[in-house]
């Protein structure tokens, strides 16, 4: 797979520099958003993950990092912010706040949401979509407070304009996020146009699939730096193998994203940010033969895994194979990742305790002077490896409560 250039057509362009015609004449008048007078962002990210998503943005350049229950704040300049969107691998979003304030009722979130300059993100031509979360407010419902700035968005165009944008919940131009907490509203635009999860090189799945994102901190908690070959004998689709080979080989986590919600913004610069994607493409490097493979039980497995990796950049230099993991004569001196198949990823009628004994057996006494990282969606089936860990921690991401679990094989 070929990643399409990223170009923007002539309407983009003219809303580009009437934006910046607009920012002017907003800084005149003083008026700000609060990313612009702080340069301060917001990170969705799975609290289990949290500070190493948090090192993750030190290394891209994120300045004063803390940390609240649904994630982390963070300052940084438009180059490293522009960075930190197209290169984190852990992160679930990133969100540019415009505006805060306390509300304690509908008709405030509904006023202060219409003082916002819609103008400078969009058109009326063009769609939008809302993502709300409450929490211990006044008003108690989520999809409520979201209609209530749907409202307030659609109305501020119709009176100006005599039309009203659409919503798109499936492609929209831009997401608009709100998070009222304890009567504070802010209102934020998604950085990125969605989950980033979603890399975009997943093709092919299997039942319950890996997240990405879990995948990527799995590879990341491993500190595998490519000294050694890394192995998954149970791959399925490929998600812990085609995360390595991004890690390795440097490969930008959206860089298969054709737009970011970012572009919307009155002081977007297009030039700094396509200077940002080619060095960052210029910084992929290949993957040495033999270096990242897998292989699994299944043939629909092992197809799906072997279509997704060939979407990415030297994907076709990781070698998947159909074996029972059983039947693999050894692996040496490598990592080993994995995330064996357990209740939902396997029919309730086989028998799990006798198929983890038979994987303690494999990792003892087929895989000498290898280290396992094992990752359990059910941590109930962990007491029945027959290996002594090195330690168990945690993992709640992705929509599983699972722990992940090392192994030192001597």
């Amino acid at each position: 797979m070929t990643r399409q250039p990223h170009v923007k057509d002539t309407g983009v362009i003219k809303k580009t520099i009437l934006q910046k015609g607009q920012g002017r004449l907003r800084k005149l008048a003083k008026l700000q958003y609060i990313y612009e007078k702080k340069s301060r962002y917001f990170a969705q990210v799975a609290e289990t993950a949290k500070m190493m998503a948090g090192r993750e943005l030190e290394e891209l350049g994120a300045k004063d990092i803390s940390y609240e229950f649904r994630g982390i704040w963070f300052t940084a300049a438009k180059p490293d912010f522009y960075k930190i969107t197209y290169q984190a691998r852990l992160l679930s979003r990133i969100l540019i706040p415009l505006v805060t304030f306390p509300c304690k009722d509908k008709d405030v979130l509904y006023r202060e949401a219409r003082k916002i300059s819609w103008e400078e993100l969009m058109t009326p031509k063009q769609t939008f979509s809302i993502v709300a979360n409450v929490s211990e407010s006044s008003i108690t419902h989520s999809n409520f407070a979201g209609l209530r700035v749907k409202d307030a968005i659609a109305d501020y165009f119709r009176d100006r304009t005599n039309r009203r944008p659409s919503v798109d919940t499936k492609d929209p131009y831009i997401v608009v996020n709100l998070y009222l907490h304890r009567d504070v509203a802010t209102l934020s635009l998604d950085a990125s146009m969605g989950p980033l999860h979603k890399r975009g090189y997943r093709e092919a799945s299997v039942s319950a699939p890996m997240q990405e994102t879990v995948a990527a901190a799995i590879i990341r908690k491993s500190e595998w730096d490519g000294t050694v070959p890394l192995y998954d004998p149970m791959c399925g689709s490929g998600t812990l193998l085609a995360e390595a080979l991004m890690k390795y080989c440097r490969i930008p986590a959206q860089v298969f994203r054709t737009r970011f919600g970012f572009e919307a913004l009155p002081d977007f610069d297009p030039r700094l940010w396509e200077e940002i994607k080619q060095a960052a493409d210029k910084n992929i490097r290949p993957l040495p033969q033999g270096l990242i493979a897998g292989s699994d039980i299944s043939e629909h497995s092992v197809t799906a895994a072997k279509t997704n990796l060939m979407g990415l950049h030297h994907g076709a230099d990781v070698t998947v194979s159909q074996i029972d993991f059983r039947e693999i004569p050894g692996i040496e001196d490598s990592l080993i990742v994995t995330n064996p198949p357990y209740g939902i990823r396997m029919g309730k009628d086989r028998d799990l305790k006798s198929f983890y004994q038979d994987l303690g057996r494999f990792l003892r006494e087929r895989c000498p002077r290898s280290t396992a990282l094992v990752y359990f969606g059910d941590p109930k089936y962990i007491k029945h490896v027959p290996l002594a860990p090195s330690w168990k921690e945690p993992l709640t991401i992705g929509g599983l409560d699972g722990k992940l679990v090392k192994y030192q094989l001597f």
